[in-house]
């Protein structure tokens, strides 16, 4: 993972590079050029270039990198002024070490052209937004056999639970939205309200590898959303556990339903017997289990189906690129409502020598005031077009060092 250099090492670096000359290098149009320190680094960088780039322009982001004793160092710049092929910019807040991606992010070559489109279709539904995406299509085709019926499921559903000793209950937002704080932290966050034992508090750590479980921290946050005093958090979360507890509720359970961006509704379980064990974590995991294919099971029985929207490409302002993936900005909209982190994209690179198509993840994203960005990860590109694309994009053969490391990237 890419390490932010504190203030003292990132001086020292400063230093080092003027000092000895030690060249930073910026990529742009398949081409490396180098930079280099005109003056000790105080208020400004004095940067030199070796040769010009006419595109070049005050308010222009670079991303320089250099190499100092076998470790890449990078940096971001924004130009403030640049003249005779001098280029003076602000000290950037961070240096970065230890980075996290495998190839140089460039600038996108002038003749590179892009499309996007989204891997499945696309939905408007009156359903609560979660910040984050699920692909629906991992589970398909579903090996149950009840899918084809979403009340078998249900009656399936309900029977497993009782077999625990437990009672359950499926809402679908449909007709009403989130109402009980239980519903709307669960619509609010996309994650399962989880108490295996009212006798014990919300969970302090979330055990699940993909983030499953409201915790402690989480609900206070929500809590503080609704108006809660910061010095009333503590003790309003262990009164809403107790209550339940005083209300003869043993266990407590409600895990969303969701679908591509949307919570569609819940799985609510819980127990009124005091001798059945808690509801550990595999009941959890079960639970999540029947919410895909209930999901699933609406979506083949045509719950969704008016909410459909025509899956057309579309074209975003492409930041940088690597061999590796690429960030793109696109203006706030219902479109970019649906770009969430964990959905895929198709994405199709045309250059005049090769179109390359190859699926990409947003792996994480961020907004201004009109837009948003969109960090995006190559899936799944052959080793044929990573040929291609490598020398395409840094004006060099892909050696057998960096064969190695697209080899590893795709373990």
């Amino acid at each position: 993972m890419a390490t932010p250099i504190k203030r003292i090492e990132k001086e020292f670096f400063f230093k080092a590079l003027y000092d000895k000359k030690i060249p930073l290098i910026y990529l742009w149009d398949q081409k490396k050029y180098f930079l280099t320190l005109e003056s000790p680094v105080k208020t400004e960088l004095i940067l030199k270039l070796d040769k010009p780039i006419a595109e070049l322009k005050p308010r222009t982001k670079m991303e320089l990198m250099f190499d100092f004793q076998g470790q890449v160092i990078s940096c971001v710049i924004e130009i403030d002024a640049i003249k005779d092929g001098i280029i003076t910019a602000g000290i950037p807040e961070f240096l970065y070490k230890n980075l996290d991606r495998s190839y140089s992010r460039i600038a996108v070559p002038q003749d590179l052209q892009m499309r996007f489109t989204f891997h499945s279709d696309r939905y408007n539904l009156p359903f609560p937004k979660v910040s984050n995406f699920v692909d629906d299509s991992a589970g398909d085709p579903v090996k149950n056999p009840l899918v084809q019926s979403v009340s078998a499921l249900v009656e399936n559903l309900d029977a497993w639970v009782k077999g625990l000793g437990g009672n359950c209950k499926v809402v679908i937002f449909k007709d009403a939205n989130p109402s009980t704080t239980e519903e709307r932290v669960v619509a609010e966050t996309g994650k399962a309200f989880y108490l295996a034992s009212t006798r014990e508090p919300l969970p302090e750590t979330d055990p699940f590898s993909d983030g499953r479980i409201i915790t402690a921290g989480l609900f206070k946050r929500y809590l503080e959303s609704t108006g809660v005093d910061p010095k009333y958090l503590d003790d309003t979360c262990s009164r809403f556990v107790q209550s339940k507890l005083g209300r003869g509720i043993f266990a407590d359970v409600w895990a969303p339903i969701l679908f591509q961006e949307y919570i569609v509704g819940y799985i609510h379980v819980w127990s009124k017997n005091s001798w059945t064990p808690p509801l550990g974590a595999t009941v959890l995991d079960t639970l999540y289990k029947y919410a895909r294919d209930l999901v699933y099971s609406l979506k083949i029985n045509g719950f969704f189906e008016k909410g459909r929207r025509r899956n057309e490409a579309f074209v975003g302002r492409v930041m940088d690129i690597s061999v590796s993936g690429l960030l793109f900005a696109y203006p706030k909209s219902s479109l970019s409502s649906a770009l969430l982190v964990n959905s895929t994209l198709l994405i199709r690179l045309i250059t005049a020598g090769r179109t390359i198509n190859v699926n990409a993840k947003i792996v994480r994203r961020y907004r201004d005031s009109s837009l948003g960005y969109y960090g995006c990860h190559f899936l799944d590109t052959s080793f044929d077009d990573m040929g291609y694309l490598f020398e395409y994009l840094y004006g060099k053969a892909l050696s057998d060092t960096d064969a190695a490391i697209f080899q590893i990237g795709k373990m």
